[in-house]
């Protein structure tokens, strides 16, 4: 809507509180939650990691102002990034199940990387979907190596999954991860995967998720965010000159 002059200014974001005996249940049905590390909590999200068995609900919330960028300068905004393009697929592969060649995935994020005009070699990190499940993770691996090819095999771009830390937020996951993305570009500091221990066998040493915070100069992220029933989007985020 901004884009097409509808309006200056908007307001979007996420929330999510689910943990209830409802979605506890539906979840455990689906096979989809970790139930190996009842006694050791803060270990079971584990994203790429080999032990992983399903992910960790959260609870969240995360707002974006998003603006015109002429608007946002001349009333004095605080800009952290611009949003430089968006991809989105619906592959409807399974209710439940990523595609396993991941076709939705690779779809979004190389439309993102259409609109935006930007080369895979020019993106420096990418906050990825993975929720810690044993399928999904390895499908986004993949596709995050058929998208950037050479390039994603020789170290960069960096990538990670803030899922090991806060859980999947559910329907607040894209907001915040988004908003993640963001101030690694604002900070310049990438994040780890936390409980990243025995990596995943798709991985190899010049194609690794973070296991440790580092500072770089963040000039544009990507935030991937995939759902059941096929439905992927990728945001693609640059810094401001």
């Amino acid at each position: 809507m901004i884009q097409f002059g509808d309006v200056d200014v908007m307001v979007a974001g996420g929330t999510e509180s689910s943990i209830d005996a409802l979605s506890i249940a539906g979840f455990c049905r689906l096979r989809a939650l970790t139930t190996k590390y009842n006694t050791a909590p803060q270990e079971a999200s584990r994203p790429f990691d080999c032990d992983r068995d399903g992910f960790v609900i959260g609870e969240g919330c995360g707002i974006c102002v998003l603006e015109e960028l002429e608007h946002a300068k001349k009333r004095g905004a605080k800009i952290y990034a611009e949003l430089r393009g968006y991809g989105s697929s619906g592959d409807a592969y399974h209710i439940t199940q990523p595609h396993l060649g991941g076709r939705g995935a690779i779809l979004a994020m190389t439309r993102a990387l259409k609109q935006s005009g930007l080369h895979p070699n020019q993106v420096d990190y990418i906050n990825a979907h993975a929720t810690s499940t044993p399928l999904g993770d390895t499908v986004e691996a993949n596709a995050i190596k058929h998208v950037f090819s050479d390039y994603a095999t020789s170290g960069c771009p960096a990538f990670s999954s803030t899922k090991g830390a806060i859980g999947h937020l559910l329907g607040a996951a894209g907001a915040v991860e988004a908003i993640f993305a963001v101030l690694t570009i604002h900070h310049g500091v990438v994040p780890l995967t936390l409980n990243l221990r025995r990596p995943d066998p798709v991985f190899t040493d010049d194609f690794m998720p973070l296991t440790t915070s580092k500072h770089i100069n963040v000039k544009a992220a990507l935030s991937n965010s995939f759902g059941f029933g096929g439905t992927n989007s990728s945001l693609l985020f640059a810094s401001i000159n």
